[in-house]
């Protein structure tokens, strides 16, 4: 920021003592030397990215046929599909909120603006650990299935090679106009999707038996009383939609861009799921597809069509396995980068943070900080010779995951508390029944995945996998303690937490909890 913009644009202000002199809730938007690239994403776009985050491929074939084998329930098509229906009710409240309030900051923002500043920046820690741990742990998984894509060709190499080149070209695609990275996504996303109708169509008119059966989209099955690991575990699988509000910002329109991405972003990502495991299940038979879920792992679905597609679409869809968790990779990295830009921008961490690249409009700090955060464990789980699979992707993304739904929760809640000070012409259904309705589903799976949470990490489950979930206690209690210190030292900083660059018009200010009220 220029230095003519003087002692207000400082990164830390002279202390104030008393909020009385709060600044106005709408600041000059020259608090915000830098901006993100503007109107560069239509809804295409928008899809593209929060699609492509979610990684269907990967998804279906990995996550889908591991969460059969582990919990031993052939209830997944149906769990896909009752999922996607309770994201949708989480979407009602998500969509509405962000017609009134558009900040890259996302759940902090929102969290910011529904149950005060201080929860906003507690909230703010538990996105960047969520975040860099999905994002890092999918290195891992891109290295190993890179090493054995290279191992069919006869080439013997290491995972972490496969790692390092899967990571230079997203820290540098990450630097580069995000309207490219769509178009990059885009092309990725279509391959993906059109490999996997293919194998759903070959497994659909190949049943076993020579007849279709629908016992694993049964209502029934939910009733099982282990369906509510199945239902964590398809969660999981959506992370990723959420980020239809990161990149806000940036959309063309983003009031209109932000809910209609949403929406269609969850319905594909829940009939592809729903429709390809339901696919599983009956090209195997259901009463055979937990034991062949357990013996073929992720090969289930490329074994199961080999004999109908051929060697070469399936040496294709094993190479779009590897190009779709690349596509994870390089979402989530800008998902942590305008996150930390967001935070940045408001002073929340260093104001470097909120510089963007000013040919492209990338955030450029919040990008290099991703970067060396990821080449650093990369290289840590190297040297230590921990495996790939199950102490670098199976861990470090359900941890993710569990810091995701933790944030979907609390969104819920912050929903309603933003709408209950001013409907802005919101119906009943968008600011308060809806978002009820997702604060019982998601708080619910919220507290059952994290009492399950050994359980989900089988292959890597003992006792230091718990200092994962308590690193979220140690978050959020950080996140409140440093934002009582800004509260106390830097009024003019705190009082602009969650506004972002600018308002909708008539937005307003968020919160300022009691001083009585206790934290906890």
């Amino acid at each position: 920021m220029p230095r003519s913009a003087g002692a207000a644009c400082r990164l830390w202000p002279a202390p104030h003592t008393s909020e009385r002199h709060l600044p106005p809730a709408h600041p000059p938007s020259s608090f915000v030397a830098d901006r993100l690239a503007r109107r560069r994403l239509g809804v295409a776009s928008v899809v593209f990215f929060v699609v492509a985050a979610a990684a269907p491929l990967t998804v279906i074939a990995g996550a889908a046929v591991t969460a059969v084998a582990v919990t031993e329930i052939t209830a997944v098509p149906v769990g896909y599909l009752v999922v996607a229906i309770g994201l949708a009710v989480f979407a009602v409240g998500y969509v509405a909120m962000s017609r009134h309030v558009v900040n890259a900051g996302a759940f902090y923002s929102y969290v910011s603006h529904g149950l005060g500043r201080t929860f906003g920046v507690s909230a703010a820690a538990v996105a960047l650990v969520a975040y860099n741990a999905m994002q890092v742990g999918l290195y891992g998984a891109f290295g190993y299935v890179g090493s054995l894509v290279l191992g069919a060709f006869g080439v013997t190499v290491a995972w972490w090679p496969c790692a390092l080149v899967g990571w230079a070209i997203v820290a540098i695609l990450g630097l580069l106009d995000v309207s490219l990275n769509g178009r990059v996504l885009a092309t990725m996303l279509a391959a993906e999707v059109l490999i996997v109708l293919i194998y759903d169509a070959a497994m659909i008119t190949h049943p076993a038996g020579g007849a279709l059966r629908f016992d694993t989209l049964q209502p029934d099955q939910l009733l099982t009383p282990d369906i509510a690991a199945v239902m964590v575990v398809s969660v999981a699988g959506f992370v990723g939609f959420e980020a239809t509000v990161v990149f806000s910002e940036e959309a063309r329109d983003p009031r209109r861009t932000v809910a209609r991405a949403t929406y269609i972003a969850i319905a594909v990502i829940g009939l592809l799921y729903g429709l390809s495991a339901w696919a599983l299940s009956v090209a195997t038979g259901p009463e055979h597809l937990v034991a062949r879920a357990k013996s073929e792992g992720p090969d289930l679905m490329f074994n199961l069509v080999l004999p109908y597609v051929g060697q070469s679409l399936v040496d294709l869809g094993k190479l779009l396995f590897l190009t779709s968790l690349f596509a994870a990779l390089l979402v989530f990295h800008h998902t942590v980068a305008r996150y930390s830009y967001a935070l940045g921008r408001e002073r929340v961490l260093p104001a470097a943070f909120g510089r963007v690249v000013r040919r492209t409009g990338a955030p450029k700090v919040g990008s290099l900080a991703q970067s060396i955060l990821a080449l650093g464990v990369i290289g840590t789980y190297a040297v230590a010779g921990w495996h790939p699979m199950e102490n670098m992707f199976a861990l470090l993304t359900t941890t993710g995951g569990l810091g995701v739904l933790i944030l979907m929760a609390a969104t819920s809640v912050s929903v309603i508390g933003f709408f209950s000070r001013d409907p802005r012409g919101e119906s009943i259904w968008h600011r308060l029944i809806a978002p009820v309705a997702a604060s019982l589903f998601l708080g619910g799976l919220t507290i059952d995945t994290i009492i399950h949470f050994g359980s989900l990490l089988a292959p890597a489950s003992s006792q230091w996998v718990w200092g994962f979930p308590i690193a979220y206690g140690i978050a959020m209690l950080g996140g409140l303690v440093w934002a009582f210190i800004v509260r106390r030292w830097h009024a003019d900083i705190y009082a602009r937490i969650g506004l972002g660059v600018e308002e909708p018009p008539g937005s307003p200010k968020p919160p300022e909890p009691s001083r009585h009220h206790a934290v906890i």
